[in-house]
């Protein structure tokens, strides 16, 4: 570590939960986030403050009037442009430390696999339950820890499976037609702020190797009345 390095994460590295020795493990670990909508903005902030070593992101949308209210990457003068490359461009300047990759385009059938199995951790972003399957198929088969966010109204959820036992997401929300085929709902804009800050917060943790994390739980937050659930699998 130089004196710059050193300096820049000096407020992590001086907790006794870090030190040094987690910094560096921050910086090696390799994440993909996928969707980056609401919960996409604020998880890859923060993590690429932290000091993660490579960081991808991938979605396929542009950025509309109606992200603004909760999508706090982008503003007025970036709508019709692709949310990626803003991404991209907004997070280089942050922290020049990091390995960033942008993929503009959708996680589908024909190249979750050779996408996914080039991360350490998946961090779900994203907004539909197909892309959410996916995802767990190929982490449960390439053993890869999952992170699971989701947000609707004024609740949101996180969930942390790493496939050593047999519980998966498939497992906590089974295929059924009224989950595919769901519609979007309204959403408070700043939930997406609260879950996504509360995942990447996770991964620090699982990387770092401390405290209690949400492995094989679920939290359910409402934040019109400051209720916490965890169910554990």
């Amino acid at each position: 570590m130089n004196k710059d390095y050193k300096e820049r994460y000096n407020r992590q590295i001086i907790l006794d939960d870090i030190t040094e020795t987690g910094q560096i493990a921050l910086s090696k670990a390799k994440i993909l986030i996928v969707g980056m909508g609401g919960l996409g903005c604020p998880i890859s902030l923060y993590l690429s403050a932290a000091g993660i070593g490579e960081i991808t992101f991938i979605d396929d949308d542009v950025v509309s009037l109606s992200n603004l209210q909760r999508q706090i990457l982008f503003n007025t003068n970036e709508i019709g442009k692709p949310k990626v490359e803003i991404a991209l461009n907004k997070l280089k300047t942050l922290n020049p430390n990091v390995k960033f990759t942008a993929i503009k385009g959708r996680l589908n059938k024909s190249n979750a696999e050779g996408i996914i199995e080039k991360y350490d951790y998946i961090l779900d972003a994203c907004d539909n339950f197909q892309t959410r399957y996916l995802i767990d198929d190929i982490c449960k088969k390439k053993k890869t820890t999952y992170i699971y966010t989701s947000i609707s109204d004024y609740k949101g959820q996180i969930a942390i499976f790493d496939y050593k036992n047999d519980f998966s997401f498939t497992n906590l929300f089974p295929k059924e037609d009224n989950l595919i085929k769901e519609k979007a709902n309204g959403v408070i804009g700043i939930l997406p702020g609260i879950i996504g800050l509360m995942a990447a917060n996770e991964l620090v943790k699982i990387i770092c190797n401390y405290g209690d994390n949400l492995l094989n739980k679920l939290l359910v937050y409402n934040s019109k009345d400051n209720e916490y659930n965890i169910l554990k699998f």
